[in-house]
């Protein structure tokens, strides 16, 4: 017999955002591989009894390589037990949730997909920017900052979204940001257009640096800006104003 893993998104932090599914399914946890994203007001209601895997990255160290998690929710399922694996945002948004699913089912193992709430939706909404607006954006790109703009054959085509008059959200995108912008400018991109940074998502110490996109890797580093955060360019960034309370509330944490 084996168990069963779940892909749980925890959300763009805070237990309000939570879903009422990821509540009841990390209640009946057994095994939960968790990292630093969810927040210590989520990770603080984990269940005592469960056995708990930390998975945190920091600064490029990892807790477990990706292939060592995935060998691990295996083996955890194959014992017969109940599995969590507890992700920020939504586990197939820049989450590895696919890669997982398809280690999960070579390996014949029940698994259940648990969205969340992105923190690439949600952390903008809550200091007043939306990501689209029809008097400044019809579509929005959701991109990783971990693609490197310098590297001989990037992913990303950065003419094509330097071109776009949509909105662009980065995630994992601060140790990068200098050189995306620096990217977009080159390919075309108003030096003008406007840029948020809003660290810590929902917590109650979150911030938000903005810029025009060619200050911005300078205004960035003179903040001091580091992750998490969500970086959004494009003209809705217009529509932040700081004298305005949020519209979302940051959590206990």
């Amino acid at each position: 017999m084996t168990g069963k893993v779940y892909l749980v998104g925890s959300g763009p932090g805070g237990t309000g955002l939570l879903t009422q599914r990821a509540a009841e399914i990390i209640d009946a946890a057994e095994v939960i591989f968790y990292d630093q994203l969810p927040g210590e007001e989520i990770l603080s209601t984990l269940p005592a009894r469960a056995e708990k895997i930390d998975c945190g990255k920091f600064g490029g160290r990892h807790t477990l390589e990706q292939h060592e998690i995935e060998s691990l929710m295996v083996d955890r399922a194959r014992k017969n037990r109940v599995v969590v694996r507890l992700k920020g945002g939504d586990p197939f948004l820049f989450g590895r949730g696919g890669e997982e699913i398809e280690t999960l089912k070579a390996a014949g193992i029940e698994t259940e997909m648990v969205p969340g709430v992105s923190s690439a939706l949600a952390v903008p909404a809550s200091v007043g920017i939306p990501v689209t607006h029809r008097k400044y954006a019809s579509q929005v790109t959701i991109l990783t900052g971990h693609e490197d703009p310098a590297k001989p054959e990037p992913a990303l085509d950065w003419k094509l979204l330097a071109q776009s008059r949509g909105t662009i959200v980065v995630l994992m995108g601060v140790a990068n940001l200098g050189t995306i912008a620096r990217a977009l400018l080159a390919n075309g991109k108003d030096a003008g257009t406007p840029v948020a940074i809003i660290e810590r998502g929902l917590r109650k110490d979150r911030r938000v640096t903005t810029g025009s996109l060619s200050t911005i890797g300078e205004v960035a580093v003179q903040a001091g800006v580091k992750p998490p955060a969500v970086i959004v360019i494009g003209d809705v960034v217009r529509l932040y104003d700081p004298a305005q309370p949020d519209l979302i509330p940051p959590g206990d944490t």
